[in-house]
């Protein structure tokens, strides 16, 4: 173990994923010579010995330490939890199921040290079948995005301006540009940026804290960018697979509700509000129905 100040603090968060989780360290570790930085563990309950795992594997070549939650507090608060443990001056949320390739930390992390209006840098993350996950670069889910993108329109029409705003279908996906929302799979930001805006939001137990988040930010005039010159594998949906937990499992649809009454209602009629509520409420339905037929 190190005990330098690092620059950079890592945070993971970790919810029986054992195996992803012991790769995403050992990837680190491949790169610890570019970046000073720690890792934080932040484990929310884990069952599957996902600790156990990483005690073993010895000298990783970076600083490790743990925060052992009694229960799964989702993803917000479980970030949240190894914030007063962060000693560097940056911030990267970093999923357990990711492995990060050379360069891009020392990239990601230059671009945001030399642009100071600049409050978060993503890169590329690339799924196990060589794609670029579309989630690497979102719009804010507004009434109209939201329903061409529920509705499937932009997947008929991926490269159309008007219904492909979601994903920016009709963007590179090697260019740098400006975007709404940086998911939490690479979420690399300043410490004083997040404890300007106060970390993500405990309204949401999983999914939409990173919406939240990048909505705050930008409040702050801040840019959020899509650094795609670098990338990360990312493993999809990893840690999602392991919540059984009916509550859990619909909780990305009440994120949807969540962020529209707090921060989209005010801006639009109350016709277009309930409508919205409404789409939301058959998303639901439809999920729920899906499942049981699944069981």
């Amino acid at each position: 173990m190190l005990n330098k100040m690092p620059e950079l603090s890592i945070i993971i968060l970790n919810y029986n994923t054992k195996e992803l989780l012991v790769n995403c360290l050992k990837s680190l570790s491949r790169v610890a010579q570019e970046v000073d930085f720690e890792v934080i563990i932040s484990d929310n309950g884990s069952t599957d010995d996902s600790l156990k795992a990483v005690k073993v594997l010895g000298d990783l070549s970076f600083n490790l330490k743990i925060q052992e939650n009694q229960e799964n507090l989702g993803f917000a608060k479980g970030n949240n939890a190894a914030k007063g443990l962060c000693a560097g001056k940056y911030i990267l949320f970093l999923n357990s199921d990711t492995e990060v390739y050379s360069g891009t930390l020392k990239q990601t992390l230059a671009y945001l040290k030399e642009n100071p209006q600049v409050g978060v840098v993503t890169c590329k993350q690339v799924m196990p079948d060589g794609k670029i996950d579309p989630d690497s670069r979102r719009s804010f889910p507004t009434p109209w995005i939201a329903f061409t993108h529920f509705s499937y329109l932009d997947r008929i029409f991926p490269q159309s301006k008007i219904f492909a705003q979601y994903w920016y279908g009709y963007r590179s996906e090697d260019e740098v540009f400006e975007i709404d929302v940086c998911q939490g799979a690479y979420f690399l930001t300043r410490k004083s940026v997040l404890d300007g805006v106060g970390w993500f939001s405990d309204d949401y137990f999983l999914d939409g804290e990173d919406i939240d988040l990048s909505w705050k930010i930008k409040e702050k005039g801040l840019k959020i960018i899509y650094y795609p010159l670098v990338s990360i594998l990312h493993i999809k949906k990893a840690t999602k697979k392991t919540i059984k937990n009916h509550r859990y499992i619909r909780a990305g649809v009440d994120s949807m509700e969540i962020f529209y009454r707090k921060y989209l209602w005010r801006r639009y009629p109350l016709v277009v509000n309930w409508l919205v509520i409404l789409g939301i409420k058959l998303i639901k339905l439809l999920r729920s129905i899906r499942r049981i037929i699944k069981l």
